[in-house]
């Protein structure tokens, strides 16, 4: 037999910066800031969608169609380029992607139809898909020792804030300065660029090596364990990530649906309800167990249905925004606990294609049921389709706790232990 050479070790990514306590933390605020601003940039057309509408007399399939635009090509940007960044690096993957955010940004700016809006949403998508993953796989291998869990955190914490952050300013704008609501999108554009040039001074934290191109192939690898914690949190997953698309792309509706003299910008405040209430539920449970976080936050989607419900008979906006502000409760509990799930114990190699899985499963959800719910209202009405559509995700949060106890009875309840997080 012949003899075998041992390999050294791989030199950790994160003694790469610890030498360099500010420049770990600018790194790690650098990459925060990326995911936040992508996501803020991605829920920035929410509160203009009755605009579209008006101006360009769209559907409601269309706007879901154009919402659902970006989602799908987020997917199949992380299908091909999510461990990209494993291979090539974080920093070539981030620059390319940030580039073209940003032109995707300006081509939103001078969208005159419906076209040119899917066509800039797309490629909004594909940059978007490219990015988060280096982006949250480059925390990841900030992670200290010291504070574990942080890493996991800011994942968390940071698009769902950028979420909130960019319905909010473009509410703002539209309320405010509606002659000006271009400026939602030039700001995030001189944003990304300026985040592009700051990525080439950012220390380099995978180790890349061979195998790129062939990493392009569409496919999904996650390792047993992390796939094990994922499908078990699965369809609580769906549940929460099917509400936000629905209160994303037809929100705004209802919102004029039930409350037909109130002002534009009350159509994109509920987005934002839904996400600052995420975004402080990420905060809150951050020290919660894994496991009860996602079971809790799947038990919060029955009161969130039974709110919008209500709002169609009677309820007006404070169930509409009542119901939107649990559905964040149980989207942040269960996207933060889900992740932490799946996120646990992975070796640097597995993290960039783990966390793009995670976000095809949340994408999906979000995606495809917000597409349904479109077609469904174009043919029997938004009371019938809103009906339709929470009575499912009810149905998924009662399944969710289900699945989770046999998972965890299954494997000894390995995965329920609580994070010692920061």
């Amino acid at each position: 037999m012949p003899a075998v050479t041992p390999r050294a070790p791989a030199p950790s990514p994160y003694r790469a910066v610890r030498g360099n306590t500010g420049h770990r933390t600018a790194a790690l605020a650098l990459n925060a800031s990326i995911l936040a601003t992508l996501l803020a940039a991605s829920s920035a057309p929410t509160p203009l969608y009755p605009s579209y509408q008006h101006a360009w007399d769209l559907s409601a399939l269309t706007i879901t169609v154009v919402f659902s635009a970006y989602a799908l090509a987020l997917l199949l940007a992380l299908l091909t380029t999510g461990s990209l960044s494993d291979h090539l690096g974080r920093r070539p993957v981030l620059a390319g992607a940030l580039a073209l955010e940003a032109l995707s940004m300006l081509m939103l700016a001078s969208a005159d139809g419906a076209g040119a809006l899917i066509a800039a949403r797309i490629l909004q998508g594909a940059a978007t898909g490219a990015a988060t993953s280096a982006a949250g796989a480059a925390l990841l291998d900030l992670e200290d020792p010291l504070r574990p869990g942080r890493s996991a955190l800011t994942n968390s914490i940071a698009p769902v804030a950028g979420m909130a952050a960019g319905v909010l300013a473009s509410t703002l704008l539209v309320h405010f300065a509606p002659a000006h609501v271009a400026g939602v999108y030039v700001a995030p554009a001189v944003l990304f660029t300026a985040q592009a040039v700051a990525v080439a001074f950012m220390a380099e934290t995978a180790h890349p090596h061979a195998g790129a191109l062939r990493s392009l192939r569409p496919r999904l690898a996650v390792p047993p364990p992390a796939r094990r914690a994922l499908l078990a949190a699965g369809t609580a997953v769906v549940a929460v990530w099917a509400l936000g698309g629905f209160y994303s792309s037809l929100g705004p509706a209802l919102v004029h649906l039930v409350a037909p003299a109130a002002p534009q910008a009350a159509g994109g405040m509920v987005f934002f309800t839904l996400t600052a209430a995420a975004t402080l539920t990420v905060w809150t449970l951050r020290r919660t167990a894994a496991h009860t976080a996602v079971t809790g936050g799947s038990l919060a989607v029955l009161p969130a249905a039974a709110l919008a419900l209500s709002a169609l008979h009677g309820g007006g906006l404070p169930a509409v925004h009542g119901g939107a502000a649990l559905a964040g409760i149980a989207f942040g509990a269960v996207s933060q606990g889900a992740l932490r799930m799946t996120l646990t114990g992975l070796p640097a190699r597995d993290r960039a294609a783990t966390l793009a899985a995670s976000y095809v499963l949340s994408y999906l959800s979000m995606s495809l049921p917000a597409v349904a719910a479109g077609a469904a209202t174009r043919h029997y009405g938004l009371s019938t389709a809103t009906h339709a559509y929470v009575a499912a995700a009810a149905l998924l949060a009662v399944a969710a706790p289900v699945a989770l106890a046999a998972s965890r009875r299954g494997r000894g309840g390995a995965h329920g232990a609580p994070a010692d997080l920061p």
